[in-house]
């Protein structure tokens, strides 16, 4: 498994490399964000470990780049800025989990797995599952030509139904794919959010698109159809 590492810290990126190689991984590192884009899109790596404040191009650039080019590879943000918004903001760019310094080693490793179990499918900027569009480049959906405004996180669990749209995706898939690899709460906060999802997408319209399989987990369907 390659990885790379976009960190200006170089002590920091030197230790994550050092740690990295260590477990099993092959690893390169930029110091900066023009280095590590460049890096990004030209070589076939299995994840990024990415900071946000970086030289010459930011880590929001680095990442929201990626993505309009098409580029799926998997990006953890490993950044200080610990705020909401600063989060929020990640994960509306592209980003796929977010760790903020100081941060435990052995939990940087698990989500770090995680991303790699989950990663490297093909992430085609557009879904369409009837006139529901899940646009995963710019990380927002509409119903036909109506805008549906999502948070963060309700925009990747539709995306984790959609990119598997007709198919049953079991709670603890989701809970796998959206959530990072730290997270020990309770299960049904996947409901939580479904219902906050039928809100956003099916009530307005009248519509039914995720449907509840008992026992097995929910499905993305044409609700049209």
């Amino acid at each position: 498994m390659r990885l790379l590492i976009v960190e200006d810290e170089r002590e920091l990126a030197e230790s994550l490399r050092r740690g990295l190689i260590a477990e099993g991984y092959t690893v390169d590192v930029a110091h900066d964000g023009n280095i590590g884009l460049e890096l990004a899109t030209s070589e076939g790596y299995q994840a990024v470990i990415l900071d946000l404040m970086l030289p010459r191009l930011n880590g929001y650039q680095v990442c929201s780049r990626l993505r309009e080019l098409g580029v799926s590879t998997p990006v953890l943000v490993l950044t200080a800025k610990d705020g909401e918004y600063d989060e929020a903001e990640a994960l509306d760019t592209g980003a796929d989990d977010y760790l903020t310094k100081p941060f435990s080693y052995v939990v940087l490793l698990a989500r770090v797995r995680a991303l790699l179990r989950r990663g490297g499918e093909p992430r085609p900027a557009l879904l369409k599952v009837g006139d529901l569009i899940v646009d995963q480049a710019r990380r927002v959906c509409s119903r036909g030509s109506i805008p549906i405004t999502l948070t963060a996180k309700q925009f990747s669990v539709l995306a984790c139904l959609a990119r598997r749209a007709n198919t049953v995706v079991s709670k603890a898939e989701i809970l796998d794919e959206v959530w990072d690899a730290a997270y020990d709460g309770d299960l049904n906060i996947v409901e939580v959010y479904i219902r906050a999802l039928r809100r956003r997408i099916d009530v307005p319209f009248g519509l039914l698109s995720i449907e509840t399989i008992r026992g097995a987990g929910y499905r993305l369907v044409d609700a049209n159809a």
